[in-house]
């Protein structure tokens, strides 16, 4: 099957985990290289003081920049994730969002460094906002990115 924005969209919105957590996927462009979900407070994704559970704040963000940046780079590409880092800002309380962009100059350098088979790591950057558009949290992701053989 071949994976289209609208099938992600959806396929993510009925993901155990996001529905677990709370997560809406909101929309993915027809060029893949812009996202957006977000995550009401419920009772069932709150800690121990109230706020949103940082490991569902995480949760919101994790997959993304690797599940556009595969139809992007296409089947000749290797993409995993490599690592994250979470930064709490301040207490997340009510609806939270989270927008992703993979830039031309994102992809100009990942080709550049992945030419002739190189692997390639890649920062993305993310911020969880309220809907004050308040920093909630900043994330950064790296991604493994390499031109198969």
């Amino acid at each position: 099957m071949k994976w289209t924005p609208r099938l992600l969209k959806w396929g993510l919105r009925f993901y155990g985990p996001y529905i677990g957590a709370g997560i809406w996927m909101e929309t993915i462009s027809k060029d893949w290289r812009y996202a957006k979900v977000s995550m009401k407070m419920k009772w069932y994704n709150r800690n121990a003081v109230g706020v949103h559970f940082g490991g569902s704040l995480y949760s919101m963000v994790d997959p993304h920049f690797m599940l556009m940046l595969m139809p992007i780079l296409g089947r000749d590409y290797l993409v995993w994730d490599k690592r994250a880092e979470i930064e709490f800002i301040q207490p997340g309380t009510g609806k939270v969002s989270a927008e992703f962009r993979i830039r031309e100059k994102d992809l100009d350098r990942i080709l550049d460094q992945t030419s002739g088979g190189k692997k390639y790591f890649h920062t993305f950057e993310v911020d969880v906002v309220d809907a004050q558009e308040s920093l909630v949290a900043k994330v950064k992701k790296v991604i493994y990115i390499r031109k198969k053989d």
